[in-house]
This record gives structure tokens, sequence and C-alpha cells, in this order.
């Protein structure tokens, strides 16, 4: 698609910019892959209120106000109250409730209770979600705390080793319930003798009930009931244009797990989907990552519609053919490695359709799924998402953000050369193999990390793709074109590791996100344990801190020491250094190096993160009704859009 017609940039505000992505390549697919896409993009946005909820008990109320009073309000909309109120629920449309996407702090709204309580008066009750005999006056006796006092609710994720994670946590994923409490209720439910455990607690509520612990499903018939049954009903009209046989079963078992809630459902859908290679079109649906959850057990529900890059797969095709070689010479204790890899597959898509907790800020890379056991006997399915890292990097191009933060027009020309199809490779390397890579120990079952678990995890699978990255076997499999081009991710890495990420951070506060904790102990301790040597070194040139690396295959070799290290933790299960690691270096902030880079930033005028806004696919149909063609619509505004979901993809009570 050319740029010439196409716009990336959407709009920015706050913190936050949105942009478009191109679904390239989409016009190529046959007219049943094109209806199977449909299928399933209306199935992905189904299941949106279940994330609201999820990340907060009151957030669907509270969206549902904003949005009745933005609709219908009369008064001055240039006002300052009424822009900060817009600004502020389309940071809850992004956030997917009122805590931020990435720090899961509570965001201050920026208007005052006074000018809130007034606009909730003068909108018509009918568009307000009021309970049962309810009034206007009730509900906002109970909305005006919870969005103006700092103190109630004030994290979605907590993660202070001092604190209960769970009662000091404001998610929807347990209630009542203590973080001991629910750490011994799921430790009685492992079975030391099971070597394929499933993944207790993924799919409910923890609560009490007359003093005893009780699990509510989300399922048909159980919580989410509203929503998932849109979900299969779209899954069922996928069903009929699946592509073969294998990606019927698929759907199918999806389809029985929402009906059933059987967590052996689920595994036997994994497996079935771990196995379906054929297909070009192909999904993600329902509750599958656990970073919104402290104890890292309770899944989050998302979407991806995607379809295969067929050209750039082909360096994934590579990647996964020499999975074995890479295996076998990593740095780590050979007890870790797995003697015999299986079933990585791995490939490059064009998404199609974001949502839930992909939606609108969406990852560039997944690998799926997330039970060991399930990766150990049949390996696991990984895929870089290049219509999204290229808009990306075409929305990038021109704000001045390498020339601020790179130390040497070296390094900037570096990036401008190699950057993408370094970043590329790096997400290529670390999905496919690094997250495919390694074995527990006997006994060992991978809870064991606890809070921890999720920051290691991404930490072993960075690790990985940064020590193959300086390998000259990319060269050689024609991955990389020179030995110059890995430079531009080590560059990128140890920059955004030790600099530019922090942008995400207030002053004073410290990091709390898996991946950017993951980035920070990389690039720290790196640094440390390179100072006798030089190899990273910090400098100051016009008032401003730089980090340059001196020695980049001395750099390689700390990245090779750590991930030993690192995968040992893992494979061992080692709670104490997996903490002590991630305390010591992942968690923290330089105070006055995050006070300059704040303010260098601030100066370029950008937004730290970016999401994006859904194509809109039109369908056309014959005189009989028959559909004849799709074709993505890119012209749907980011307000427009959200408001529209809301109207006609809302099924849950608040």
């Amino acid at each position: 698609m050319s740029n010439n017609t196409f716009s990336f940039f959407v709009e920015q505000f706050a913190d936050l910019r949105i942009l478009r992505y191109p679904v390239s390549g989409f016009e190529d697919l046959t007219l049943k892959q094109k209806e199977l896409i449909y299928y399933l993009s209306q199935a992905a946005v189904e299941g949106r209120d279940i994330l609201f909820d999820q990340n907060y008990k009151h957030n669907l109320t509270i969206r549902r106000t904003l949005e009745a009073v933005y609709e219908s309000y009369r008064g001055d909309r240039s006002g300052n109250e009424f822009m900060a109120l817009e600004i502020y629920l389309k940071r809850v449309w992004f956030s997917n409730g009122i805590h931020h996407h990435y720090s899961t702090a509570k965001m201050e709204p920026g208007f005052s209770n006074d000018f809130f309580r007034q606009i909730v008066e003068n909108t018509d009750e009918k568009q307000l979600p009021l309970k049962s005999n309810e009034s206007k006056n009730d509900l906002l006796n109970r909305l005006i705390p919870i969005l103006f006092d700092p103190e109630i609710d004030a994290r979605r994720v907590n993660q202070n080793e001092n604190e209960d994670l769970l009662l000091t946590s404001a998610n929807y994923y347990y209630e009542g319930v203590s973080q001991q409490e629910a750490e011994e209720y799921y430790a009685s439910k492992k079975n030391p003798e099971d070597n394929a455990p499933v993944s207790h607690g993924m799919n409910s509520l923890l609560t009490k009930e007359n003093g005893q612990m009780v699990e509510k499903t989300w399922k048909i018939g159980g919580l989410y009931s509203a929503a998932i049954e849109k979900i299969v009903f779209w899954l069922e009209k996928a069903l009929i244009v699946a592509e073969n046989n294998r990606q019927k079963k698929v759907i199918s078992l999806l389809i029985d797990f929402y009906t059933t809630g059987n967590l052996r459902t689920f595994d036997e859908y994994n497996i079935e989907w771990l196995q379906d290679q054929e297909s070009q079109v192909d999904f993600i649906n329902g509750f599958i990552e656990t970073y919104g959850d402290p104890l890292g057990l309770k899944a989050s529900w998302e979407s991806v519609v995607n379809f295969k890059n067929m050209e750039a797969t082909q360096r994934t095709e590579i990647i996964s053919k020499n999975a074995q070689w890479f295996e076998d010479h990593s740095p780590t204790d050979p007890r870790f490695k797995k003697k015999q890899v299986r079933g990585v597959s791995a490939k490059v898509i064009n998404v199609a359709m974001l949502g839930g907790d992909c939606y609108p800020h969406t990852p560039i890379g997944i690998n799926l799924p997330n039970a060991d056991w399930i990766r150990k006997e049949y390996g696991s399915k990984s895929v870089t998402i290049e219509n999204i890292t290229y808009a990306y990097d075409q929305a990038a191009k021109g704000t001045g953000f390498l020339e601020e933060f790179c130390y040497s027009e070296e390094e900037v020309e570096r990036h401008k050369k190699y950057g993408f199809q370094a970043t590329n490779l790096h997400i290529d390397l670390h999905e496919c193999l690094g997250h495919g890579s390694g074995q527990l120990l006997e006994g060992i079952n991978g809870d064991e990390l606890k809070a921890y678990g999720a920051v290691i995890e991404e930490t072993r699978a960075d690790l990985f793709s940064l020590y193959y990255m300086g390998d000259k076997k990319l060269i050689e499999l024609g991955l990389l074109p020179d030995e110059e081009a890995f430079k531009a991710e080590y560059d990128n890495y140890i920059r955004n590791g030790l600099l530019t990420q922090i942008t995400r951070i207030s002053l004073g506060d410290s990091i709390e996100q898996a991946h950017m904790r993951n980035r920070q102990l990389i690039a720290s301790r790196a640094f440390e344990k390179g100072k006798a040597d030089n190899v990273i070194e910090k400098v100051s040139k016009n008032g401003k801190t730089y980090f340059i690396i001196n020695d980049y295959q001395a750099l390689r070799k700390l990245f090779a020491q750590l991930l030993a290290e690192i995968q040992r933790v893992k494979s061992e299960g080692d709670f104490d250094t997996a903490k002590n690691l991630v305390e010591a270096y992942g968690v923290k902030i330089d105070r006055e190096i995050h006070a300059e880079v704040l303010e260098r930033y601030k100066k370029l005028n950008l937004a730290p993160y970016s999401g994006f806004i859904n194509p809109v696919y039109r369908v056309e149909k014959d005189e009989k009704g028959n559909i004849v063609n799709i074709h993505p619509d890119y012209t749907e505004g980011y307000a427009e859009q959200m408001m529209r979901y809301s109207r006609e993809h809302s099924w849950l009570p608040n």
C-alpha cells in the first residue's frame, strides 16, 4: 500500500498516539479467506467488555457513564473541563479501564468533581447505566470516590514485594481473597504426578461464598456468558468457511471450551492449534496472557486475527528449520537444553483485527501456548506481526527521536540502514526460539517463580535472541546481510533499556510492567558487569546522557553469561535468585537520569505509547444476499470506532 494513499497517524493526546495499520495483502486472499477473516474479526470485538471488567469491576459503569455524557453534552465542548473529560475517556478506551495500560496506576481525571456531577445530573437517565431503582445521585455517590480519590484502588496490578499483591490490586480476578489464600488454594490443586497439568484458575474469578473459596468460571452459562455467546455465534459462522478440516477442529474445540469452561478442552484446543500449519488465515481468541494477575495465573481476554505474510515468512521458516542447532549451541547448561526440539513453527503475519488485551495497544510478536508441558511435548507457534512493526517504523520517521538519543551520527545511520530488519529478526528469535528454548528440571512445574515468573521468562527470551543476533550463523543463513547489522539492535536495546523506555514512567515511580523490567534488568546488569572493561560507557555531551557500546562482542558474552543464569533460575524454579535479580536491576530508576530523559523527550512533542484502531470490513453482497467481496475501510476515527464498539458490541451488565 502506497504511503501516499494511507495515513499511519490518526491523533495524539495525553501520553498516547493513535495509528493505523494497513492490512497489506488482504486483496490477494480468496473470497472464502476474506469471509473467514470477517467472521473471526467480529468474534474479536465481541469480547471487549470482558477485558474492561477483568481489569476492574467498576470499569463498565464508568465507561458507559462517560460515553453517555460525552455523547449528550450540549454545553461548551471547547471548554477546558469538557476537553479534559474527552481526553480522559479516550484514555479509558485505550487502557480498557481507568488504570493506565502500562503502569497500571489509576489515571487522574483532569476535570473536577463538580463538573462531573453537573454533567451527569444534566444527562437523560435513560442513557446512564443506572441499576434498578438507582438514582443519578446514587450513581454519582458510587463513582465519584472511585474516580477522584487517589487512594481507592490505586493500582490495577501491584508488584510491591512487601504488600499483599491481591488485596492491593484493583483487577477483578479475585474478590475478597488474600494472596496467601489464593496461593494455598491453587497449590492444593497441583498433582506432582501429573505430567500434563491444566492451567488451574486461568478462566475464573476466585472469590468466597459462606467463607469457602469458590471459582466462578468464565463460560456460557457462567460469568461473561452474554459476551461469550456472541463470540461463539461468530466462531460458528467461521467454522463453515474454515480453510481445512484441522482448522475446523481448532474452532470446534474453542467453541467447546467456551461452552464448558473445561481446561482439558483448552489444552486439546492448543495442541490442535499448534498442529495447524497449513492454514493461511489464523487467529487467537480467548483467555491467554497472565500479565494482569500479579500471581501470573489468571488470563486476560484477547484476540488477534491474521494471515500469513508469505514472503516475509521465509526468514522464520529458516529459523524454525535450524531450531535444534540454536538449542544445541546455546550458552546454557546442558541439563537445561532440549535433547530434541519439537514442533517449533514460526511465521510472519499481517494482522487483520485486534481485540481485547491486544487492542488498541498490541504486541509485535506472539509465542503460544503458555503451558510448559505442551511446549515440551508439542512445541510452540510464534509470529512476528510485520504490518504492525512496519506501521511503527513509518510513523517514527522524521520525529527527531533517534537524533536526540543516539550519541553519534554513525549510530543514527546504522539504525536507518539496519534497524527495521534487525528489530524484526530480534522479534523472530525472541518468539520462535527464545520462548521455545530450554526445559524445566523434573519436578519443576513453572509456577515456582510466582510474581517474578513473567519477567524472568521475557528476560530469557530476549537474552536468547540478543545472544544469537551477534552470531555469524545468521549471516550464513542469510538472515542478516553482514557483521554490522546486529550492532543496530544492540544499540537499540541498550539505549531503550537504560534511557528511552523510562519516558513511559512518571518521575519518581518504579517500573512495574514485566517487559520493561526485563529490558532494564538486561541492560543495567550488562552495564554493571561490563564496567571493568568499559563495555558500555555512560557519557555526557552538551549536558545530555548517553550510553554507548565500546565492545559489541564483549557485550554478547555478557548476554551469554546472564542467559545461562536466567535459564538455570527458570529450570530450577529458583525463586530467591529471580526475586533478587528483578529487584536489583529491573525496578528502580535513577532519578537524575529519569528527570533529564523526560525533559529531553518532552521537547520532541511525542507520545511514549502508541496504539492502533482497526479497519472496518465492508461486505459487498449481490441481489440474492451472497457475499461477493469484502474490503478494509480505513476512514473510521478513534472516538468514532470506540463509540461504535460500545453501541454494537457491548453485552455485559454493569
